[in-house]
């Protein structure tokens, strides 16, 4: 175990291990936190990586104590990799001030823009030095990894799959901001991590990315019916919907009659993801 990484806590699940680390960030500059699943498979073979983009607010822990993913994980021998959702105290004026700016909020971006552009580097960190961390240190199959995400995390699964083909088996989400250029939560973090160029705006929406790179694997999506952030017209699934339409992605966008944004939705649905990125990740 490298000497980078601290292990704060451990618990066994499902034959397997919980555990929440931390560790200095090279790229954010700043210490960050991650949970991994380890299935009971890991204790003698190596094992392909499945990882989790939390969404706003949230951090390593929620999807870890929530979302009830461990026993398809065991079953199924996929390592589990939840980061937190952005880097913490790290001195910027006005960084917890908001619930969706700031800490908990990190959009899974590479600021551009000061005060910001020291840490928030969560695009880097998620598909670079994360993924290397891991390899380093835990018995995995680097070569077999997919990623899948809720609501902003959806949104960060979408556009690090999208900007990495090669890198990702599979990509699936649950409440996704699929079109953060067109919806004021997207409005509102852009500007403040990338500045007023929408054409950098574009290089993070899924919707336009969509148009210029396509993947091999179908596309899984849950949107609920009863979602308030979906009425609220901030997750637009039609849009992403509608661009791959366009370029023939293959999408598999399931609407789920009266389910909302929670974790009680996403508990429904997550043996569905799982066994989703097990086909590509067994292949």
């Amino acid at each position: 175990m490298s000497d980078n990484l601290s292990l704060k806590s451990e618990y066994r699940c499902f034959d397997g291990t919980v555990a929440y680390y931390s560790h200095q960030s090279s790229t954010c500059d700043c210490e960050m936190n991650f949970a991994v699943y380890l299935p009971p498979q890991a204790k003698s073979q190596s094992v392909p990586i499945l990882y989790y983009l939390s969404g706003l607010t949230c951090t390593e822990e929620n999807f870890m104590t929530k979302a009830g993913a461990q026993q398809y994980a065991a079953e199924l021998g996929i390592m589990l990799v939840a980061p937190d959702t952005s880097p913490r105290n790290t001195g910027i004026p006005g960084e917890d001030e908001a619930w969706d700016l700031g800490s908990g909020a990190g959009f899974y971006v590479d600021a551009k823009t000061n005060p910001w552009q020291k840490h928030y580097q969560m695009y880097s960190y998620v598909t670079q030095e994360l993924p290397d961390l891991i390899a380093a240190n835990f018995p995995v199959n680097s070569e077999k990894q997919s990623i899948f995400g809720h609501s902003m995390g959806g949104h960060g699964a979408l556009i690090c799959a999208l900007k990495n083909p090669k890198q990702y088996l599979s990509v699936s989400a649950l409440a996704p901001i699929a079109a953060p250029m067109k919806c004021p939560w997207g409005h509102k973090l852009f500007t403040a991590y990338l500045g007023s160029d929408r054409q950098k705006w574009a290089e993070y929406d899924a919707s336009e990315l969509i148009k210029q790179t396509q993947l091999n694997s179908t596309i899984l999506i849950d949107q609920g019916t009863n979602d308030q952030f979906y009425q609220q017209k901030q997750l637009l699934p039609e849009t992403f919907q509608a661009a791959c339409q366009q370029v023939g992605q293959n999408l598999n966008l399931r609407w789920q009659s009266g389910y909302d944004h929670s974790y009680f939705t996403i508990s429904n649905f997550i043996k569905d993801h799982i066994h989703h990125h097990a086909a590509y990740l067994s292949k």
